[in-house]
């Protein structure tokens, strides 16, 4: 029989003495008796409120997305806006995408918000993550929250803590609410008696705003007009983009728009997939098919909150090929940049972001046009920062991160999978008028700017354990960093946690200006970039990988890509 840890019967003891529903009870006396380890995980920590809010699994215990949880964390981020804006009219705006017990945990945090005399403003409907921070600035919150767990497997939930300028909290507000959350140590704490008065519902008007901002984005209009029955197929993989996305295409002037409807019904189980994410090619295969019977041009998806967004088209021998969110991101940088050159509107002051661990493809881009590209820590937070530090001085043309994420004009401050997947359609159907198809255009880019191809491998670990075994990981790669990978041998580390640039030959170490974070990147001698990052919301460790090389010739494309595809190969295997 299993010894359980006396501090955690301990805290099992208080959730079962508390004031909790019976149900809750229930199961942790089920634990307690037939599960001692899922008992230790529900326990054996507290759930992190982090930068970005609170993701984790459902269920009973200090460490699981449930309404004390997230009641607590809600007590936590009230006493903070009551500090900050003292004596003020306070208004949060809040919404949720399909996930098991969004609706629960979203008026929960509603609750405890006007019962600390704080106004909600609630979406009457479930609406996509873009929408709410579009909201926060709209109505002048002062902060929002999305309740979603955005890609993960359907037993996960979580909680995004918006600010006042509608992106996600950035410091020194995701600091200072992590450490009034950390004040909230007991549901004892929290203000759970409701204030109905300081509620409204968000009405389905809103979305006419919204839509119109969409709209405005279109840069190309005659072309969409020259290719309007353009077969589009599009699913929101059962999540809280399967009215707006079609809006946004209808609104561009797309009308043959074909809805995969085994998944166009919101449901938090995600029947149809084994997980909700459209970087995954299997989450797809319901869209592809439906794809090859319209004879689509264009095959399009969203996670269950509608930020990303994944692209397929079909290549010379009519097969369906998923673009990566590196191959999407420099097909919009380069249209949208195309596009601003051509209407003569780059007068040096515009910019684009991207992060770290997108292609560096995107950096040489914007080199071509002249055009200022920043460089941030992986978060859409870190992009929407540099979008307020620069507003009213220089224009925000577009930019993203490799993980499917992309954002074209600045009324919303995190990534839109509504607006990307209306500006990925335009992209298709203005190089189409000119008799190209996106391989064309992608190898323009290459011949110009250099062939750049990506991978990613992603480890998850479960529970205490793995959590422990991706930091010693990390502890490793710092302390005793590999000379060669594949047999190539490593020429610069970086180590953004603690700030250094190492070239290894020379060993000669300059200081990094970015913000501190869990991050090393490899460069090895022929010019292939391999970048390790933990996760912070659940224990899993991301390797992303990039190699390039020159294409001198457009017709040498699928032989290069053949090469560099060998190279990635080659590093994965390494690392796996």
């Amino acid at each position: 029989m299993t010894t359980i840890d006396p501090s955690i019967l301990a805290k099992a003891d208080y959730w079962l003495s508390g004031n909790i529903d019976e149900d809750s009870k229930a199961q942790i006396r089920t634990l307690i008796d037939k599960n001692p380890t899922e008992l230790t995980d529900s326990f054996y920590q507290d759930l992190e409120f982090g930068t970005g809010g609170l993701r984790g699994l459902m269920g009973v215990g200090t460490n699981r997305m449930n309404v004390y949880t997230i009641g607590m964390a809600t007590q936590g981020l009230a006493n903070y806006l009551l500090k900050c804006f003292p004596g003020e009219t306070i208004r949060v705006a809040i919404t949720h995408d399909s996930r098991i017990n969004n609706t629960l945990f979203a008026m929960t945090t509603a609750n405890v918000l006007t019962a600390n005399g704080i106004h909600v403003l609630y979406f009457k409907e479930m609406r996509p993550t873009p929408m709410l921070s579009f909201a926060v600035r709209h109505f002048d919150c002062k902060s929002g929250v999305m309740i979603t767990a955005s890609h993960n497997p359907k037993e996960y939930n979580g909680y995004k803590a918006y600010w006042d300028d509608g992106a996600q909290v950035v410091a020194p507000h995701d600091k200072n609410i992590i450490d009034e959350v950390k004040k909230i140590t007991s549901f004892d704490d929290v203000n759970w008696e409701k204030n109905d008065a300081l509620f409204q519902y968000i009405e389905e008007d809103f979305d006419e705003i919204y839509m119109k901002l969409v709209k405005g984005l279109s840069l190309s209009p005659e072309a969409i007009a020259a290719q309007k029955d353009m077969p589009i197929v599009f699913s929101p993989i059962h999540g809280a983009s399967g009215k707006m996305v079609p809006a946004a295409l209808n609104a561009f002037g797309f009308n043959n728009v074909n809805i995969v409807k085994e998944q166009a019904e919101p449901d938090g189980t995600f029947p149809t997939v084994i997980y909700p994410n459209p970087e995954e090619a299997e989450a797809l295969t319901l869209s592809l098919k439906l794809g090859k019977e319209v004879g689509a041009e264009l095959v399009l998806a969203c996670d269950p909150d509608g930020d990303r967004y994944a692209a397929a088209v079909p290549n010379a021998s009519g097969e369906f090929e998923l673009l990566n969110g590196n191959q999407t991101g420099a097909l919009l940088t380069y249209y949208l940049l195309s596009q601003w050159k051509k209407a003569g509107k780059l007068d040096g002051k515009q910019f684009m972001v991207n992060t770290i661990v997108t292609t560096e493809l995107i950096d040489r881009i914007c080199e071509g046009f002249g055009v200022k590209c920043f460089s941030v820590l992986t978060g859409f937070k870190n992009i929407a920062a540099i979008i307020k530090d620069l507003e009213g001085k220089e224009t925000f043309i577009g930019g993203g991160e490799e993980s499917y994420g992309y954002l074209v004009g600045d009324f919303v401050r995190d990534k839109d999978g509504v607006s990307a997947c209306a500006m990925v359609a335009e992209v298709i159907a203005y190089y189409k008028t000119q008799g190209k198809t996106v391989f064309d255009v992608l190898a323009e880019i290459y011949n110009q700017f250099g062939f750049y191809k990506e991978s990613l491998i992603s480890v998850t670990k479960k529970g205490k354990d793995g959590a422990e075994q991706i930091q010693a990981l990390m502890t490793d790669f710092r302390h005793h960093p590999p000379a060669e990978m594949n047999g190539i041998a490593v020429a610069k580390i970086v180590d953004v946690k603690e700030s250094t640039v190492k070239d290894v030959k020379s060993g000669k170490t300059e200081k990094l200006d970015m913000d501190k974070s869990n991050v090393m990147q490899f460069y090895l001698a022929d010019g292939s970039k391999i970048s390790a990052r933990p996760s912070g919301t659940e224990p899993k460790i991301k390797y992303y990988f990039s190699v390039n090389a020159p294409l001198s010739n457009v017709s040498d494309y699928r032989r290069v890509e053949g090469e560099l595809v060998e190279r990635l190969e080659g590093l994965k295997r390494y690392f796996s």
